[in-house]
This record gives C-alpha cells, sequence and structure tokens, in this order.
C-alpha cells in the first residue's frame, strides 16, 4: 500500500538552482553533507505532537510548504477529482485547458479538508530557509551545520592530531584528502572524494564530489562544481548574500540577477568539472559546467 508521497517536482526543473540543478535534482543537491530530502526525513521522526490549527492569524507563523498526511488523502483526492470531472462537463475550457486535468494540493484539497475540519499544522520554533538560487544553500548548511551540535554531533569535524585546522562548524566527509596544513571554516563542507592540498583555506562555502583543490588556493562563499580543480594560488570567491542578522524573522533577499547591466555580486558557483588554473582570481561569478578558465573573471556569467 502506498504510504507517502513527498512532492518535489516542478514545471521549471530547478531553472534558478542552475547551474548545479545541470547535475542533480535541487532536493537532492548534499546540504551540510547530506541531501536536502534527508534532512525532513531524519526530522520526521522528530514529530512528537500536532496543534489545532489557530483561529486566529500570527503574522510571524508561516507556512514552509511541508505536509503530512494519513492514507485517507488519497479518498479526499479521489472526490475532489471525481468532482472536477462532474464540473468540466458543465464549463468550457479555457485555453484548451480543463480545470479537471489537474489537482491543486493547497487551493483544492487544503480547501475541502479545512471545512471537514480536518487540517491542522504542526507550530515548531526551528528555523527555516528558503532555497531558490544555488547560492542560499550556503546559509541553509550553515543552519543545519550549526544544529549537527544538537542532534548529530558526529558529523561535526573537530581539531585532531594530522589533520587540518577546523574554525567553526565544518562537515568533512571520510573519504575526503585533505592535507593537515589546510585551514577550513567556519561553515564549510567537504564531500565524497574531495583532496585539498597544503595551505588551502576554505571559507563559507560547499565543496562537492571529486573536487581538487591545489595548494594554497582560496575559496570564500563559493560552490565548487563536482570533479572541479581549482589551481595553486589560485582566488574563488563570493559576495555573501545572508539576512539581517539583527531581524530575526528576516529571510535572504531575492535580488535581480543583473544591476546595472552588471552582474549582482552574489555567492561564486563553479559548475561540473570546471577547471580553474593557477594564480587566478574568480570574484562574483558563475561558471556552467565543462569549462576551462585561462584568465581571471570578476562579476560574470561564463557560458
Amino acid at each position: 500500500m502506498l504510504k507517502a508521497v513527498i512532492l518535489i517536482g516542478g514545471p521549471q526543473k530547478g531553472t534558478r538552482f542552475r547551474p548545479l540543478s545541470f547535475e542533480v535534482p535541487k532536493p537532492l543537491f548534499p546540504v551540510a553533507g547530506v541531501p536536502m530530502l534527508q534532512h525532513h526525513i531524519e526530522a520526521c521522526a522528530k514529530v512528537l505532537h500536532y496543534v489545532e490549527k489557530p483561529s486566529t492569524f500570527v503574522s510571524d507563523i508561516i507556512n514552509c510548504g511541508i505536509y503530512l498526511f494519513n492514507p485517507d488523502i488519497f479518498q479526499h483526492i479521489g472526490t475532489v477529482f471525481q468532482k472536477n470531472q462532474q464540473d468540466m462537463l458543465l464549463e468550457e475550457p479555457t485555453n484548451g485547458w480543463h480545470r479537471a486535468e489537474a489537482i491543486r494540493l493547497e487551493q483544492d484539497i487544503f480547501t475541502a479538508l479545512a471545512g471537514q475540519g480536518k487540517l491542522y499544522v504542526y507550530k515548531t520554533l526551528s528555523f527555516w530557509s528558503q532555497i531558490k538560487s544555488a547560492g542560499s544553500a550556503i546559509y541553509a548548511s550553515r543552519l543545519y551545520l550549526n544544529q549537527y551540535h544538537t542532534t548529530h554531533p558526529e558529523r561535526l569535524a573537530s581539531n585532531m592530531e594530522g589533520g587540518p585546522k577546523i574554525s567553526g562548524n565544518v562537515y568533512i566527509h571520510p573519504t575526503a584528502n585533505i592535507d593537515p596544513t589546510a585551514m577550513l571554516g567556519p561553515n564549510v563542507s567537504i564531500g565524497t572524494g574531495v583532496t585539498i592540498g597544503a595551505g588551502v583555506r576554505v571559507r563559507e562555502s560547499i565543496i562537492l564530489h571529486g573536487a581538487n583543490l591545489q595548494d594554497h588556493c582560496c575559496v570564500l562563499n563559493s560552490i565548487v562544481g563536482w570533479d572541479s580543480t581549482i589551481g595553486k594560488w589560485a582566488r574563488v570567491e563570493g559576495t555573501p548574500s545572508d539576512p539581517n542578522p539583527n531581524d530575526p524573522y528576516a529571510k535572504i533577499d531575492s535580488e535581480t540577477l543583473f544591476r546595472d547591466g552588471k552582474l549582482t555580486p552574489s555567492i561564486t558557483i563553479l559548475g561540473c568539472n570546471v577547471t580553474i588554473p593557477s594564480e587566478v582570481i574568480i570574484l562574483n561569478s558563475i561558471v556552467l559546467p565543462h569549462k576551462d578558465l585561462n584568465r581571471s573573471f570578476k562579476n560574470q556569467i561564463i557560458l
């Protein structure tokens, strides 16, 4: 019997998350070392009770878009579908499309459940972070790495003899090969099979599977794609887009990609299999997959 449905699809196929979504669906992108979806699955075991939907609106409570149903939901979906089919016989199609051809979860299902008194909410004081653009994954990674202190302390790296210098919250996959003179953190996630050479500095960044950071390179506020290489003494740096730390309900601003004809300074993103040569600087740029660069770039999208 079907017990669970996890809705992760969308008509745009992660366009705002490119170039990272070229290689993996956004819900499977690793944040703090594990896929986004795994964080939700692990959290499901921690829901202890439900609170009935409040009768008055509270402005600082949001709908995070995560829903939990029992198997009876499929009966409700069937009922709504049959009703839409009946309504279709009485209405004219709009632009060749009938409303009965699709069921909208929030508009069609939730409205019916609320009318029957079967819709409840679970109130939580835990953090919530929206991940739309690729760069926003770094802020979400910081939140999860900090949460690991109470939920998964074994996932956090620590300073050990013969190991790299760790500053703040850092995740390192056991298969990564890191020189003991490297310095990592805070807010760094190192994926499977990553190689980090002598004197490398990584801060506020995500380094994905198979990446190679050669001696004395520097990576700040960036995401380094799968199997990418950063040459010796190179510098890859972005501009953080964190929300206002003085506002407890702040969120990351969705700035336009371009401003005054130039790329808005943001997190630097290297797609899959990008090669950065030695002694160059990549600043506030987005590099699409499979590019071999031969010079420095600033505030550009490299196609």
